[in-house]
């Protein structure tokens, strides 16, 4: 058992917390996780905590949690924190140190007076938010779709269970041009980088694709289309489970285009 401190971010802490799991990995990653840095310390005048477990004078995990009314991942609800990620690297995993930041997430939500602490994890093999770990820790289920969980720990006996976000998306066609619908929020560090991406491809293809951009850092525009992060090419949805590949977009937008303009 590691002697763990489990406190807010520090200076020091800054790099490793806003490259998730990702650190020293490439320069797009840095310049993503710039702009997720940015926001997380944007959103800290908001309720937005970010707790690092130190041990042996490192970060050896991480816990943000936020309000529900600025959670930009796709719930609804309010009077509720909200956990989006809990990361601890594999060194240094069951050693009681995701069990140590639950502890301080579950005493942020009550210094902060909030009613419970909900939880958006994963059935099945998934690394990323195990819904077996937070069934460990006194949470319990409220809603499944799919592998996805939605779990909350009531701290009020007046609490209001949350509930999932439901896309709200309507393709809108643009005559002879490909329509790229890119759905993304700064929270996310693989979304970030999809955003940029994105972006750059799309500019290759000049004036033959349009690209609106819905970011769901603006309230109002994740209310309206309750969508945290897509990519839809002329409405069809991409996806890989990671990180979108520069190849992988280029060529829909390429089947996209020869769909409307056979060469």
């Amino acid at each position: 058992m590691y002697s763990v401190e489990v406190c807010d971010m520090q200076p020091d802490d800054e790099y490793f917390v806003a490259t998730c799991a990702h650190t020293n990995e490439s320069e797009e990653i840095d310049a993503s996780a710039e702009r997720r840095l940015a926001w997380l310390k944007e959103m800290y005048g908001k309720g937005l905590r970010v707790k690092v477990a130190r041990a042996e004078g490192k970060p050896v995990g991480k816990a943000s949690v936020m309000p529900i009314e600025i959670y930009p991942w796709g719930l609804s609800g309010r009077d509720i924190l909200v956990m989006p990620c809990i990361w601890v690297p594999p060194p240094y995993q069951r050693k009681g140190i995701g069990r140590a930041l639950m502890a301080e997430a579950v005493a942020e939500a009550n210094w902060q007076g909030k009613k419970a602490l909900a939880i958006q994890c994963y059935e099945g093999h998934c690394w990323f938010m195990p819904a077996a770990f937070f069934a460990k820790q006194e949470f319990s289920a409220i809603k499944k779709r799919g592998q996805e969980v939605l779990l909350w720990r009531p701290l009020h006996p007046y609490a209001e269970p949350p509930d999932f976000m439901e896309r709200q998306y309507a393709f809108r066609p643009v005559a002879d041009k490909v329509v790229v619908d890119l759905f993304w929020n700064s929270f996310c560090l693989t979304s970030v980088s999809e955003y940029q991406r994105v972006r750059q491809i799309v500019e290759e293809f000049g004036d033959k694709v349009v690209l609106n951009e819905y970011p769901a850092d603006d309230r109002k525009i994740l209310m309206q289309y309750q969508i945290p992060r897509a990519i839809m090419v002329n409405g069809r949805e991409l996806g890989w489970g990671y990180v979108a590949p520069r190849e992988g977009v280029r060529k829909a937008i390429r089947e996209a285009l020869e769909a409307i303009q056979p060469f």
